[in-house]
């Protein structure tokens, strides 16, 4: 009886060791998007999902899970069978700060989740209507302390991540902006090239056309540093030191995926990333490809976690 018992359990660790991982996938494997399609983490997720595709010979399928600022699609990845067929193409916004807005989720980001790989880091823009006497951020803050209140700025909705880069300008810059949430960049953009708003952040191509036609005026990124596809945009953080945020996009899968298929995950991202038609995919949506292991990408979540969370104590953001 006792031999039995250990041949089974014999037969049942050979279904899951590194040979079984060769032959991943076997079937259909699902990106699960926790936002709507349109945006800039669906339009990524899609491109990923037909070169692994092309390169794997089974159908990667996006599945949209939009609601409560992207939880309810972590959420159903978190709950996903941990095998391989089920993974999150999450973003800044669901994995970094949907966290530390819902205090009462039923996932842990850190404990749910094996991060697979970082695709794609991106600065945050922000834009001004031209009839803003403000031509940079200098000009802006020493605006914004001459008129406290007075400057409005659009956001995304509340506690979105673009929400809270203004918030934490605000902080950091010690001024005062009056904040009106929008469902989104797409419904905000009209009333802030009417002039209606006076500012705005969002990732760089909604900006694109209106900032070339002089339409709209960009004033800074969030990074650190100057962003290598935006050179003549400052960083904010040249005005105002300590300033450093950025939007990154990424794939991670529900804990207890063996290690084989997040290995072999990976690598194809990597290979996809590093082509030169995924390349110019990437200079047309203003991101940029990131080359970290899946335990490096796991520490920057960790890291994320740490940061936007401050920033929501900080700032006193809420879902509303």
């Amino acid at each position: 009886m006792i031999r039995a018992v250990m041949a089974a359990a014999c037969v049942a660790l050979a279904a899951i060791d590194p040979a079984g991982a060769q032959s991943y996938p076997a079937k259909p494997v699902r990106f699960i998007v926790p936002f709507s399609s349109g945006g800039t983490t669906d339009i990524v997720a899609r491109l990923y999902a037909q070169r692994l595709t092309e390169a794997l010979g089974v159908q990667f399928i996006v599945d949209n899970r939009a609601g409560a600022g992207g939880t309810i699609g972590t959420e159903a990845a978190a709950r996903s069978a941990p095998d391989g067929y089920n993974l999150a193409f999450s973003s800044t916004s669901a994995t970094a700060v949907s966290p530390g807005l819902y205090p009462k989720l039923s996932f842990n980001i850190v404990r749910d989740f094996a991060p697979v790989a970082q695709v794609a880091t991106a600065s945050i823009v922000l834009a001004a209507h031209p009839t803003l006497p403000a031509r940079n951020i200098k000009e802006l803050v020493a605006l914004a302390k001459a008129r406290p209140g007075e400057i409005i700025y659009a956001s995304s909705g509340s506690g979105s991540s673009l929400h809270l880069c203004a918030e934490y300008l605000k902080y950091v810059a010690k001024i005062d902006l009056l904040h009106v949430p929008y469902k989104g960049v797409g419904p905000a953009m009209p009333d802030l090239l009417a002039g209606h708003v006076q500012l705005l952040f969002s990732d760089m191509p909604p900006f694109v056309p209106y900032v070339k036609s002089g339409k709209l005026r960009a004033l800074g990124v969030t990074t650190a540093k100057r962003s290598p596809l935006l050179p003549d945009i400052p960083a904010i953080a040249e005005t105002v030191p300590g300033y450093d945020l950025a939007g990154w996009y990424g794939v991670l899968a529900p804990a207890g995926t063996p290690a084989e298929i997040v290995t072999r995950l990976h690598a194809e991202i990597q290979k996809i990333m590093a082509s030169a038609q995924m390349r110019e995919r990437y200079v047309a949506l203003a991101i940029e490809p990131v080359d970290k292991t899946p335990a490096q990408f796991g520490d920057y979540v960790k890291s994320e976690l740490d940061k936007w969370g401050r920033i929501i104590q900080v700032s006193g953001a809420k879902i509303q």
